[in-house]
């Protein structure tokens, strides 16, 4: 989903947020029949956060994200299919069923790996950034984490060290109003995050991440300072988590109207109604993407539960490197 100087694909970023959507919504339902163990954690509502960030990134560049990823690394073209078979644990998934919800990765499309420690991968993306300053490559590393990761040690760290070394990366705070079962104003004595990167000398934009033509924006500026050398950027997506923190968590902690009022503006609809103004895609076209997109979406899961899983002999395999 590159784009370079190539004018966005704004349809794609509609097909895309919905294939998000219903992906996810499709997990909950084999989360809750029991056809996926451990956990989750769904993106709905965050969805042009994910594509937007990602529609900035040029072949190349890496990202890092969070156990609640399965957004970018769909964004970034991971088959369903393939990360369906993960989260059910099926040797068709992306690291042969072995690492499950919080662990999608393929490094081939740039996706470099999630991880279910809160604020681990922004490190591993400064890590990679300066690895491309050393190979003098144009390679940019973007990392995405949450509103609780930027009251950890290693986001200040991070910031820190890019900031020093004017390393390519730009980070993408996903403020989604909650870590975990607490609101952001209850951990956090500020409501504006972005403020904490003058602390580091960079830029702290705001950014409207229900709004994925915003969201580009932001970004595609973001990773155009980086790639001409001008150092790190810290972007703040204010969004929303429509589900719970994790599994079956039924987020009773929010206070009444909250989540409607987020919903009202839902990112897809938001989109949806300026390719339909603009003339770009009527709205019956949209419901014939939700529904085909429904179809595949349903057979891709069917399929990955089709597939067996790993033997204990491949699982050791890749306990120790040879």
């Amino acid at each position: 989903m590159a784009t370079g100087s190539v004018a966005p694909d704004r349809v794609g970023w509609f097909r895309k947020m919905v294939e998000i959507r219903i992906f996810e919504e499709k997990v909950q339902e084999l989360f809750m029949t029991g056809q996926i163990q451990g956990t989750t954690h769904l993106c709905q509502g965050q969805e042009a956060v994910s594509v937007g960030a990602i529609s900035a990134m040029r072949p190349g560049d890496v990202q890092t994200n969070t156990y609640r990823g399965h957004g970018e690394a769909l964004a970034l073209g991971m088959d369903p299919e393939v990360a369906f078979a993960e989260l059910m644990g099926r040797v068709t998934g992306c690291s042969k069923g072995l690492g499950g919800s919080m662990h999608l990765i393929d490094v081939s499309k740039g996706n470099i790996g999630a991880n279910a420690i809160v604020g681990a991968g922004l490190p591993i993306a400064v890590g990679a950034a300066v690895a491309f300053q050393i190979r003098r490559e144009p390679r940019v590393a973007l990392t995405f984490f949450g509103d609780g990761a930027a009251n950890i040690g290693t986001f200040h760290e991070a910031l820190n060290m890019a900031a020093v070394w004017r390393a390519p990366v730009v980070f993408i705070l996903v403020n989604n109003q909650y870590g975990e079962y607490s609101p952001v104003r209850a951990t956090t004595p500020i409501d504006d995050l972005a403020r904490r990167a003058e602390s580091y000398a960079m830029p702290g934009r705001i950014v409207d991440g229900q709004d994925v033509d915003a969201v580009h924006a932001a970004t595609a500026e973001a990773v155009a300072r980086a790639r001409a050398g001008d150092g790190p950027t810290l972007l703040e997506m204010k969004t929303y988590r429509y589900r719970g923190h994790s599994r079956s968590d039924p987020a009773r902690y929010r206070p009444p109207g909250e989540l409607e009022a987020w919903k009202a503006r839902d990112p897809i609809d938001i989109l949806g109604r300026r390719l339909a103004d603009e003339g770009l895609l009527s709205p019956e076209a949209q419901d014939r993407i939700r529904a085909e997109t429904q179809a595949a979406i349903d057979a891709a899961a069917a399929r990955a539960a089709a597939a067996p899983y790993p033997t204990l002999d491949e699982a050791a395999r890749y306990v120790y490197a040879d």
